[in-house]
């Protein structure tokens, strides 16, 4: 019974009623029934089943089978929550064309009836910010209203927000050439996600990054006329008060600190950084069963580099290894592995060693069915048990979904596999940095996938093999 009612009240947050919910959660105990079989099973009176079995219909969550009697059979529970889903977002964006209307209608009212708000001196040089959605909003209006030039100075924690949260309005800006100036710190290993984003953002270099050991406060100034300014340097973006000014004299303060800490930092462009052998040596060791780990490269070089001395490590402890392509044939990394120092031939005869086309387990027939890709998984995972390994690593290049559009798809797999992995094996996603840059929201669908594993590796960033960065997502 209590699970009953929990069902009922999930599905009353995917917009039904009570008794509507009773009605179709019945139905999907029964298979299919009449009218009297399912008042008497949901324990809703016979009338009101009448009543609302015509409401679920038009909502396509039952459907009536032809006969006499005249039964009713329910849609599938995974089927009836996409379709309650797509209806809802039918109605919000219904809704969003609807308030864009009213704006329009409001403006034209206001212009027209030359209403001005009288900020002159009305609110004075400082305002206080203490929630989420008004540091939001005041961020956004002044990029908006940016004319010249806007700075920032933030962790780069907060700038991958920033930049996230802001991605069209600095598209924006950028294309009036409002210049772009952020100083950030710098962490172990180069921060390489600015500049693939500077790439997507800026082509014509409107953005520039530099980095410092940051101990200012956070702050962005637009024009050197208003400033918004963090109260603390802690949190993530927009999470504590802030404090905006358009007080000159504090502005010129302010710009002032940015000048001096812009030309005592240094450009991402110097950075140095260690040989990727050592580091990923260092990294592959270090991982364990669950972690799930999204690679990205923009070499052939790098991804192998990468991703075979990954698999060599798990061959040579006594792992199960798996290597799923889409960019090139079995044959040629077969090839590429063995010259690589991996004995193909001697792992394969083992079974510790499986190379396999994406259309094998990723997109079969030109579609992705994830309860299938999973079901592989788990049974190489259960042959790897079964031959005694001591456990099994993966990996696979995800570029076959941009290939055939299954962009969704893939972020609904990746966010399934969670970023600890239910399945104790150890995996590595592989993606093509240009692939991702060349997708319709590269910045949204970067942030999504990092989302959905537990480390961010990168390789090979503007073909330079030596190159490499490591950080925790």
């Amino acid at each position: 019974m209590l699970s009953l009612e929990k069902d009922v009240e999930m599905l009353r947050d995917f917009g039904l009623t009570t008794n509507q919910a009773k009605v179709y959660l019945a139905l999907v105990r029964l298979g299919y029934a009449s009218v009297g079989r399912i008042a008497k099973e949901s324990m809703v009176r016979r009338e009101d089943v009448y009543r609302i079995l015509p409401k679920l219909q038009k909502m396509g969550l039952v459907e009536k089978l032809l006969g006499k009697p005249v039964k009713i059979r329910a849609t599938p529970v995974d089927e009836a929550l996409s379709v309650l889903i797509k209806h809802e977002e039918e109605t919000v964006q219904e809704r969003l064309e609807e308030f864009r209307t009213k704006k329009e209608v409001f403006l034209k009212r206001f212009k027209k009836n030359k209403i001005k708000p009288e900020l002159e001196g009305e609110l004075g040089d400082f305002v206080y910010l203490s929630e989420r959605h008004g540091i939001i909003g005041r961020m956004l209006m002044m990029i908006k209203t940016a004319e010249r030039e806007i700075d920032l100075v933030c962790s780069r924690s907060k700038l991958m927000q920033f930049l996230y949260e802001f991605a069209e309005p600095l598209k924006k800006a950028i294309k009036k050439k409002v210049s772009v100036r952020v100083v950030s710190e710098i962490s172990e290993y180069e921060h390489a996600v600015p500049r693939i984003l500077e790439e997507y953002l800026s082509p014509k270099n409107f953005v520039d990054l530099k980095y410092t050991s940051l101990s200012s406060s956070h702050y962005i100034i637009t024009d050197s006329k208003q400033a918004l300014i963090a109260t603390t340097t802690e949190g993530n973006l927009a999470e504590n008060p802030c404090l905006w000014t358009s007080n000159k004299n504090l502005v010129g303060v302010l710009q002032g600190n940015f000048e001096d800490l812009w030309h005592s930092s240094f450009s991402w462009k110097s950075v140095q950084v260690n040989k990727v052998p050592e580091k990923v040596v260092d990294f592959v060791k270090g991982l364990r069963p669950t972690n799930h780990v999204i690679f990205v490269y923009d070499s052939k070089e790098a991804k192998r580099n990468v991703l075979f001395s990954y698999l060599k490590f798990g061959l040579e402890s006594g792992e199960m290894v798996v290597y799923v392509t889409a960019e090139e044939s079995i044959d040629e990394i077969r090839e590429a592995m063995q010259s690589y120092g991996i004995n193909v031939e001697k792992y394969g005869q083992k079974g510790a060693l499986r190379i396999l086309n994406y259309n094998e387990i990723y997109i079969i027939d030109g579609e992705f069915n994830i309860n299938m890709t999973m079901s592989v998984w788990n049974k190489l995972y259960g042959e790897s048990l079964a031959k005694g390994f001591n456990g099994m690593r993966v990996t696979g290049e995800m570029s076959c979904f941009f290939k055939h559009n299954l962009l969704q798809e893939l972020l609904e797999y990746e966010s399934a596999l969670h970023r600890v992995l239910e399945i104790p094996m150890i995996a590595i996603c592989a993606y093509s940095a240009s692939a991702l840059n060349e997708s319709k929201d590269p910045v949204n669908l970067y942030t999504e996938l990092v989302k959905a594993h537990s480390t961010v590796l990168f390789a090979g960033i503007d073909n330079k093999l030596g190159k490499i960065e490591i950080r925790k997502a």
